[in-house]
């Protein structure tokens, strides 16, 4: 166990995790010339069009030092803030981190809620001062920002470039003489750590583990300790390039076990393995369930898909621990699930994965936040979708989640940014000048205001420089009302939001033009309403594609004209009754992007 190593990789988005763990693998000789590809662990195609990592990725290393083999298990952790739930899994399973800073940037908020994250844990922290070889590079003045952060010296801290390899091997030797190698005991009854399990198509679920006690052999009986489940470990390893089989694991690896399990609700990420004939008395605590910011309705275009779509949810799940689904139906979409996620982003992925590993189609419906209606018979009642709204006679007033945002900029974007908070019905808590033209903002807002398009508007504002994190900060209450759109008179209650009063009238008046734009012309005019209540508060027309009726008649009496334009008339009244409107998956998707 002296010789075990177990770490992480922290990082706001975009500051080189991935590739300093390219540069990593590559000089412990993990990966050979003929497999190194750049992003080597983001083995999702999604990762690599997009250049971001979703998912963590852990993976074992050998190195020598002195003549002692060393065995260095990483975690590769994703730097968004949708995916903080993969860092906080990844960081109950190591004793140490590399935080990793951009010298061109600098300090920035996903870096600070990660780092915070770690320190809870009692992490040793490495510093490392990332894309040295860049020329824009300011390291003097983003090692005072670390040193003010950690408080560490500036000997600390270790100036490396992912890119061109310089500074890694001090990186390997500061990992051994720095983080302290695993405590446990051999003897003692088994306690793993689950941290993350994929679904196989031949073989089952397969989870992968940390070992804090105990030991483990191939062939052992074992059972998960909150789900009471048993099973034989038919397969147990470590996790290289490709999974390496292993006869026995002791405590301090890091690995895999196949099991043969076939249902995902058996596997639950943050559970604790033990034997069978002799189980630890308590589970590994510190492993709390996921609260998800933004709710929508995911449904199979195809009704006839709806088993098809629930398992492959329930198989990203297993894969995606911080993703909630439960079924729900709608009256213009039908069966489907409605799905928390932890942001926009997050949600976006979850479609793409949809899509590409599963094959499944689906609409998803504008996204929402959770609201507490207080009634006034004095109940409160979770609402996560307009339809759920009671009667308005009922209710007495509703709260709305609200977050404290946390936004680092550079001083010249600093009006600009503080417009848009105030626009999203923000307040200015505190500004904290963190060097002469770095500035760090707080505010309160509402969550249901930043959920559509904030984290864009933010980026283009401040030309990318602008970082955003954010907590939850208790419910207050708020002036809602629920719009809901109208087709021809019939509510499509997938395209309702609830949403404040002031933006009312201006959201309603966007939601008709841009569905006159994308709804298709039919036989009969279509009306398109934008209702609070009973009261209409927008209206568009799409007009009616129609016959000229008139062209065969020349001259002659103007009531033969009438005659046909009536019996026209009626014909399209008819059609009204009977016809009804298609609302295309673009109409959905163009809600979310109004701007």
């Amino acid at each position: 166990m002296e010789n075990i190593r177990n770490f992480c990789i922290i990082a706001h988005i975009d500051h080189g995790k991935s590739t300093i763990a390219d540069r990593l693998l590559q000089v412990t000789g993990t990966v050979s010339e003929r497999d190194q590809q750049n992003q080597v662990l983001d083995d999702m195609d999604i990762e690599r069009e997009r250049g971001i990592t979703i998912k963590s990725h852990a993976i074992q290393m050998d190195y020598a030092k002195e003549g002692v083999k060393y065995k260095l298990n990483l975690i590769d952790t994703p730097g968004h803030v949708d995916f903080s739930y993969e860092v906080s899994r990844s960081i109950a399973a190591c004793e140490g981190a590399l935080l990793i800073v951009d010298a061109t940037q600098g300090i920035q908020a996903q870096t600070i809620s990660n780092l915070y994250l770690a320190i809870e844990h009692d992490l040793e922290i490495i510093p490392v001062l990332n894309k040295m070889d860049l020329p824009n590079a300011m390291p003097d003045e983003v090692k005072d920002q670390i040193i003010d952060l950690i408080g560490c010296k500036e000997e600390d801290i270790i100036e490396a470039s992912g890119k061109t390899g310089y500074g890694v091997e001090k990186i390997l030797e500061e990992i051994i003489l720095k983080i302290p190698a695993p405590k446990g005991d051999i003897n003692a009854p088994l306690q793993a750590l689950i941290f993350d399990s994929v679904f196989n198509n031949f073989r089952g679920i397969v989870a992968y583990f940390r070992i804090f006690n105990g030991t483990l052999k191939k062939g052992d009986n074992v059972k998960f300790f909150n789900t009471k489940k048993e099973y034989k470990a038919d397969e147990i390893g470590v996790l290289r390039l490709t999974q390496e089989e292993k006869n026995v694991m002791y405590s301090g690896d890091v690995g895999y076990i196949i099991s043969g399990i076939k249902t995902s609700s058996e596997v639950k990420v943050g559970d604790t393995i033990t034997h069978t004939e002799n189980p630890c008395l308590k589970a590994i605590g510190g492993f709390e369930d996921v609260k998800p910011m933004v709710y929508a309705g995911v449904y199979p275009i195809d009704p006839e898909d709806y088993e098809d779509l629930r398992s492959a949810v329930e198989k990203l799940q297993l894969n995606d621990a911080s993703l909630t689904f439960q079924p729900e139906s709608s009256v213009a979409l039908g069966f489907g699930f409605r799905c928390g996620f932890l942001g926009l982003l997050h949600m976006e992925i979850i479609q793409e994965r949809l899509e590409r590993e599963f094959d499944m189609n689906v609409i998803t419906t504008v996204p929402n936040v959770s609201y507490k209606v207080h009634t006034r018979k004095g109940e409160i009642i979770d609402v996560y979708n307009p339809s759920g709204l009671p009667d308005i006679s009922q209710i007495d007033y509703i709260d709305e989640p609200f977050i404290v945002a946390q936004i680092i900029l550079q001083v010249d974007f600093m009006g600009a940014v503080m417009k848009l908070c105030l626009d999203k019905r923000g307040s200015l808590k505190n500004t904290v000048y963190l060097t002469s033209n770095r500035v760090e903002l707080s505010f309160d807002m509402p969550l249901g205001e930043i959920v559509f398009d904030f984290y864009d508007k933010l980026k283009s504002i401040s030309k990318g420089y602008a970082s955003f994190d954010y907590h939850q900060n208790g419910f207050r209450p708020a002036k809602l009302v629920r719009l809901e759109i109208l087709l021809n008179g019939d509510q499509v209650d997938a395209l309702s939001a609830l949403i404040h009063v002031d933006n009312a009238y201006d959201f309603g008046k966007r939601i008709c033009v841009k569905l006159k734009e994308l709804i298709p012309r039919q036989q009969f005019d279509i009306a398109i309403q934008a209702a609070i209540g009973a009261k209409i508060i927008s209206r568009e027309t799409v007009k009616a594609v129609r016959k000229d009726v008139t062209a065969k008649c020349y001259g002659g009496d103007i009531t033969r004209k009438r005659k046909l334009l009536e019996k026209q008339k009626k014909g399209k009244k008819r059609m009204r009754q009977v016809g009804n409107v298609q609302v295309p998956q673009s109409a959905f998707l163009a809600v979310l992007k109004l701007d």
